[in-house]
């Protein structure tokens, strides 16, 4: 257990903040006071929605507790928006929109942290089987700093003019919730934002500190279906068959060579084979084999290129092994496309400044992009494009942090059973974040800035 000396002095370190105008410790002093207030309420919830978890689809409660809080706050509220998400807007006078989306859902994954507050849920999941349940991605904590940043915001409207739409979207771990509620009319029911932010939790970085990216920050995910054929036969006579298992052997190869050979060094991809599945004995040569990949690309066009190759890789592979036409594999796309996130760099820049006003610079570290997905950049292909803006918020306790750096202990990470953000820290760091990120858009000293 963590000694009363050291949390009081990672509190203390939280806090505390460097050289300010008078100006921006009046604010800043203003919003930490705020957010140290709140932080037992907001540890109740952290908690509550920690030992509740529901996954995509399910996010009935979870979208009720949020609802009720929005509304204690004065905001206008609508939900069941896109399945479970909830849509909530407090207008503030004359001014720009700002858009803060916090992400719902949780993971099937049995939970090991041996938290005093950890889930035991269990949910039916889309295929009928009974899974437990866990919010193993930070999900609960980004909504947690959400009704936060909420909460300080409304406190201090005399700082602000405009107006926030608060979303909590469902199913992002699908990859489904964006487009969901962008077809249940998001922009056009509620009113347009000017601008869009989110954050997630980064298990790579300690409490405290604030990630970016600007241009590609997350990748396209693309999930890919390959049905490779044959005939079937017994295991004695191979030359009596055509083997799907040899074809679909090859292909797993040849396809590695699609990102070292077809894709130019200086950009990055990767095609992975994450499961295979055929035949029934050792003796028996079956008729198919199933290939399910993971496919992550930045652009548009370089995604394009990767699929093509993906499909022309598996019809010659087949062809060369001597597959007729009819015998050729079926290449399949899976609807949960998740598009990359591509925070746009005019947004982006102004809001670190901030961050580093506010933190100091060695809070706040430009990261490499992430090869990972998120929904969130559906939010910016909306046309007209909007721009948007996903940072990242450390999650991991420094000593953990620097332990690992000194002896090479991997750290429990996103989709980890052992996955706990270190609360406190985390929850005031991405509180005053959050509403740095509105303040600098909306506070009444933006104009002159």
């Amino acid at each position: 257990m963590r000694s009363l000396q050291t949390t009081c002095f990672m509190l203390a370190a939280v806090f505390a903040a460097p050289m300010l105008t008078a100006q921006e410790k009046g604010i800043d002093g203003r919003v930490r006071s705020a957010v140290k207030g709140a932080v037992p309420s907001l540890l109740s919830l952290y908690h509550d929605l920690h030992r509740h978890p529901e996954i995509s689809f399910q996010e009935e409660k979870t979208g009720e507790k949020l609802a009720a809080r929005l509304r204690a706050l004065g905001f206008e509220v609508e939900t069941k928006i896109g399945g479970f998400g909830v849509v909530g807007v407090f207008r503030n006078g004359a001014g720009p929109t700002v858009m803060l989306r916090t992400d719902t859902d949780a993971l099937p994954i049995k939970e090991e942290t041996g938290l005093p507050f950890a889930s035991v849920e269990t949910a039916v999941d889309e295929d009928g089987k009974t899974v437990p349940t866990m919010h193993a991605c930070g999900h609960d904590m980004h909504m947690t700093i959400w009704s936060g940043a909420a909460k300080v915001l409304v406190a201090m409207k005399d700082a602000w003019s405009g107006t926030l739409v608060l979303i909590g979207q469902p199913a992002e771990e699908r990859g489904m919730g964006a487009t969901a509620m962008i077809r249940d009319g998001l922009f056009k029911r509620f009113p347009r934002p000017d601008w869009v932010f989110a954050l997630h939790v980064d298990s790579e970085l300690p409490a405290g500190r604030i990630g970016y990216r600007e241009g590609y920050g997350m990748a396209n995910v693309d999930s890919v279906d390959i049905l490779v054929k044959g005939r079937g036969g017994h295991g004695a006579y191979p030359h009596k068959a055509l083997d799907p298992v040899v074809i679909a052997a090859h292909i797993v190869v040849q396809i590695q060579t699609i990102v070292s050979r077809e894709v130019p060094p200086h950009e990055a991809a990767v095609v992975t084979v994450g499961s295979i599945h055929g035949g029934t004995k050792h003796n028996i040569i079956p008729n198919e084999v199933k290939l399910q990949l993971t496919v992550r690309s930045y652009g548009d066009e370089p995604r394009r290129k990767l699929i093509d190759s993906i499909k022309r890789v598996a019809r010659h592979v087949a062809q060369a092994q001597g597959a007729p036409d009819d015998l050729l594999p079926d290449v399949t796309m899976n609807d949960q496309f998740t598009p990359s996130t591509y925070n746009t760099p005019a947004l982006v820049t102004p809001t670190v400044a901030a961050f580093r006003r506010v933190f100091g610079e060695s809070a706040v570290t430009r990261l490499e992009p992430k090869t990972w997905g998120e929904d969130f950049g559906q939010y910016g292909r909306v046309e007209p494009r909007i721009p948007i803006f996903m940072y990242f918020l450390g999650a991991q306790a420094p000593e953990v942090f620097e332990k690992s750096l000194r002896v090479g202990a991997p750290l429990p990470g996103l989709h980890s059973s052992r996955f706990a953000p270190d609360a406190i820290p985390t929850l005031t760091t991405g509180v005053r974040a959050m509403v740095t990120a509105v303040l600098e858009q909306l506070g009444n000293d933006a104009k002159d800035r």
